[in-house]
């Protein structure tokens, strides 16, 4: 049996107010669901770059300061095959501007913890919200 290969990848948690974005996935994995905008690592990128990188591509913002606040590692497939995607949950606070949803995301706006209970999201996006937002 061969080790799953470990895929290194990235997403922010951006804050307004009483709010954070999410996106609507376009595509797997979790496609359908509200997620932090993300993806995967490109080689030559550390993990704070990957997350501004993937955050504009997806939402056309830009963040100041980030922060790492939690990692997670979550089973998946792909082409046939079972992989880990090491997740590096990153923390930070809007700078401004209307998100618009572009690459693999259909949507991309801001939620209250209330309007996230209507969505489907999964648990740790949930858990991350209620996190940064009751320390606000």
């Amino acid at each position: 049996m061969s080790a799953r290969q470990t895929i290194p990848a990235v997403s922010v948690a951006l804050m307004r107010g009483d709010s954070i974005l999410l996106v609507k996935r376009g595509q797997a994995p979790s496609r359908g669901y509200y997620a932090f905008p993300g993806g995967r690592v490109e080689p030559g990128e550390t993990d704070e770059q990957a997350a501004r990188r993937e955050l504009l591509e997806e939402t056309g913002l830009e963040v100041g300061e980030i922060m790492p606040l939690r990692a997670y590692m979550i089973e998946a497939e792909r082409d046939g095959r079972e992989i880990i995607y090491r997740l590096q949950v990153f923390a930070g606070r809007d700078r401004g501007g209307e998100p618009r949803a572009d690459t693999d995301a259909e949507e991309a706006a801001f939620f209250t913890l209330a309007e996230m209970d209507a969505l489907l999201v999964t648990p740790s996006v949930l858990e991350v919200s209620r996190e940064l937002l009751s320390n606000r």
